[in-house]
């Protein structure tokens, strides 16, 4: 995908300096701190503008796997394949001339301009400049070729059109210079400034938060994934709903519309408030579906429970290599690639400490700064699962300019789902291509952390042992004398309990061993007399 970095307008509040060439008295130095600063601006912008085309999809965790670096552990990659059959391309008009755009999938690229700010008071300039970085790669993903940028700095966004009134207006000069038809806000916009900000530029203008929102409607496969995006999307609608014309007038049927009178005598609703009633029951409908959904998640969360089988919540933020490291741990064959939140649906596997003892593994959805509140309460149900698991393996990006961002980011969302009291292992991925300074910082700052690569296999062995270790052990010691012809208990005490001591005898298989207590009970019958209840 090509970027390109345009120059970026002058700040609105920049003072000219005609007068300071005429006075030597005049407040040259701040004239100059304001040319310096407007030059930072200008390399940051440039910086985040080239980053993807820095960006080898090769060198990351969620790597396509094709070609001469296909992974076997990756599988066939058959949904990635399907992804990649409905790309974009640029250059393409809005009126089909050829009937093979149509054929082939091919959807129009939107040329999009991003806006920024940044407040001193909240944040440094390098974390305003990862965080516009991070929208351009969500526009990119979303399906826009990101041709320039602005970047304001100031406290507070402005009430009516979220930029000032005069980088508004630079705005509006370099989307026509450019030939843009959609600006993207690195916040979240009122209705209102959203509508004062499209009243200027005169193109669409969308935030960050409906960026988000596109992408997991775009890669939502499973029912109740589309059903949880579909409740976020009309969550961000509702108070952003606007009417014109016809949409203003009072509908027929009012006060005593049941029946009386021709006209109903009396003013009904708006079609604005008959949209936001339709929303609403559909929002309602949407929740009651979910919930009935996650009937299913719990009867086999309740089936692992009850057979003792210790469960690892896979978290961290997007494109930080979560399904990279579940294909390496399990081979399950999840869709990878170099994009944000590229998989959306929760995956459950099967796996095997060194020692033999079975645990299940499961995906979850990636996390992101600013995560829109509407997507944490539409999949709580699912990143709740994360609170219900015996570990939670967080999975940073070594590579990333702002790991301890990451790191924050994920926290925040995992305390709101109250997963905070989960034992977690940090796993520190993509060491063959991190700063070897970045990752001993991290290590310095987790204790008990352990360094990967899910591309090449670095660490893994490590990483197995580390969730033994920390998986919950047996608590109930036993010491009995199985009949032979009850060998499936003797086969579930070394599948999920820990064996001190085994003999075979002519009565039947001697154990000393360390088992949970549901199995303990029906160890019981063959406890050996003395030996400890």
């Amino acid at each position: 995908m090509n970027h390109r970095s345009s120059p970026v307008q002058p700040s609105a509040t920049q003072p000219s300096t005609d007068s300071a060439h005429d006075d030597q008295h005049a407040p040259v130095p701040a004239a100059a701190r304001e040319r310096d600063r407007d030059a930072e601006f200008d390399r940051a912008l440039a910086r985040i503008l080239a980053g993807h085309d820095d960006a080898a999809p090769t060198t990351t965790g969620d790597e396509a796997a094709d070609g001469s670096g296909e992974r076997d552990y990756d599988g066939d990659q058959l949904d990635l394949a399907d992804r990649r059959a409905l790309r974009r391309a640029a250059g393409l008009s809005t009126e089909l001339a050829d009937v093979t755009e149509v054929e082939y999938r091919r959807l129009r690229l939107e040329r999009v301009v991003l806006a920024g700010i940044w407040s001193s008071a909240d944040s440094s300039r390098a974390e305003a400049e990862v965080s516009l970085q991070e929208l351009s790669a969500l526009a990119a993903t979303a399906g826009s070729d990101v041709l320039a940028g602005v970047l304001q700095r100031r406290s507070t966004p402005d009430p009516a059109s979220y930029l000032g009134a005069g980088k508004a207006a630079a705005l509006a000069e370099l989307v026509a210079a450019e030939g843009a038809d959609t600006v993207v806000c690195d916040g979240e916009l009122s209705a209102s400034q959203r509508r004062g900000l499209e009243d200027i530029v005169k193109v669409k203008v969308v935030d960050r938060t409906a960026v988000i929102l596109d992408i997991f409607a775009q890669h939502a496969k499973s029912r109740e994934g589309k059903a949880q995006v579909e409740l976020a999307q009309l969550d961000y609608l509702l108070p952003r709903l606007r009417g014109w014309g016809e949409s203003m007038s009072r509908q027929a049927g009012g006060r005593v519309a049941g029946g009386a009178g021709i006209g109903s005598r009396g003013p009904g609703e708006t079609k604005i408030e008959l949209d936001r009633r339709r929303i609403r029951s559909r929002m309602a409908k949407l929740r009651r579906e979910i919930r009935g959904m996650g009937t299913s998640r719990d009867a086999k969360r309740s089936l692992r429970v009850a057979r003792a089988v210790p469960s690892v919540s896979i978290a961290g933020y997007t494109n930080a290599g979560k399904s990279s490291l579940l294909n390496r741990l399990t081979g399950a064959g999840v869709l990878v690639e170099d994009a944000l939140f590229a998989t959306l649906d929760p995956t459950v596997r099967r796996a095997q400490t060194p020692e033999g003892r079975p645990y299940t593994l499961a995906d979850t959805v990636g996390f992101v700064r600013q995560l829109p509140h509407q997507l944490v309460e539409a999949f709580r149900s699912t990143l709740e699962e994360v609170a219900e698991a015996d570990l939670v393996l967080h999975v940073v990006d070594g590579s990333h300019p702002d790991p301890e961002g990451q790191l924050a980011a994920v926290r925040s969302v995992l305390a709101e789902v109250g997963a905070q009291r989960v034992t977690e292992l940090v796993a520190i991925n993509k060491a063959d291509v991190a700063d070897p300074e970045v990752v001993q910082r991290l290590l310095t700052r987790e204790r008990g952390a352990v360094v990967v690569s899910a591309r090449t296999g670095e660490g893994i062995e490590r990483l197995r042992e580390r969730i033994a270790e920390l998986l919950p052990v047996p608590d109930v010691e036993v010491e009995v004398c199985v009949p032979y012809e009850r060998g499936e208990l003797v086969h579930r005490v070394h599948t999920t309990g820990q064996v001190l001591a085994e003999e075979h005898t002519a009565a039947g298989t001697r154990l000393l061993a360390r088992v949970r207590p549901r199995l303990a009970a029906e160890l019981a019958p063959f406890r050996l007399s003395g030996a400890r209840a």
